[in-house]
């Protein structure tokens, strides 16, 4: 019996080495399906989180348009049409938009826009918030504006470390003249909300121009330096 039992051992052996190379095996996939589960669920949050934020913005926006606009005014109130049309308000928006600027375009228009802006301008605390959007949307929106034409990087907050930059400006000015050299305007955003940031004025000498474009550095900066630019 003890001789039998002997050369039952090495066969019990054997089977439980192969059920445990079983269970070892089925681990491994195991694992290897969940990780592929796991970057196949963050696939479809990348894909699906920037598509439905930008169709609930839109939504918000074309509600927005048609807010403001009276239902009376409408093209669905005003064509006898059976269903509303989201957004249709943006219709009258855009027109209004455009007949505006074709008034302020011209010599009457921009006389109008100077008396129009001297009697906000008299106006105590809306004074200053209008003075200080109008110049932001001059500077953004302008055709003729110098704002983050070009994508910079400069050595900031210290020496050996580098962040990116937009040049504002190139200022000619009374620090020019005191410092001796030819001064440029920096703007350096925050990450990743490249709304704010901080106002910078620094040697020409100091910056180096990058070839990547404005946006591709504004996605550089809103990713944290995920997204590439394009090469």
């Amino acid at each position: 019996m003890a001789t039998k039992s002997l050369l039952l051992e090495p066969k019990r052996i054997s089977n439980l080495v192969a059920d445990y190379a079983k269970i070892s095996v089925f681990i491994v996939i195991s694992i290897s399906a969940l990780k592929n589960l796991r970057n196949y669920f963050i696939s479809g949050l990348l894909f699906w989180i920037p598509l439905g934020l930008s169709i609930v913005v839109i939504k918000f926006f074309l509600e927005l348009v048609n807010d403001i606009v009276p239902p009376e005014y409408l093209p669905e109130a005003l064509f006898n049409l059976d269903s509303s049309i989201p957004g249709s308000g943006i219709i009258w928006v855009v027109l209004i938009i455009i007949l505006t600027g074709a008034l302020v375009s011209n010599f009457i228009g921009r006389k109008l826009v100077e008396v129009w802006e001297k009697i906000l301008n008299k106006i105590p605390g809306f004074r200053g918030i209008y003075k200080a959007l109008k110049q932001l949307s001059d500077t953004v929106l302008s055709p003729s504006g110098n704002s983050f034409k070009k994508a910079l990087l400069v050595e900031y907050p210290r020496k050996g470390l580098w962040t990116i930059a937009f040049q504002t400006g190139q200022y000619q000015g009374e620090i020019a003249e005191k410092i001796g050299q030819e001064m440029i305007n920096i703007y350096v955003p925050t990450t990743p909300n490249p709304t704010s940031g901080f106002f910078i004025m620094l040697p020409k000498s100091d910056v180096i121009e990058l070839d990547m474009s404005v946006d591709e550095a504004f996605k550089l900066i809103i990713s944290t330096g995920v997204v590439e630019p394009s090469k």
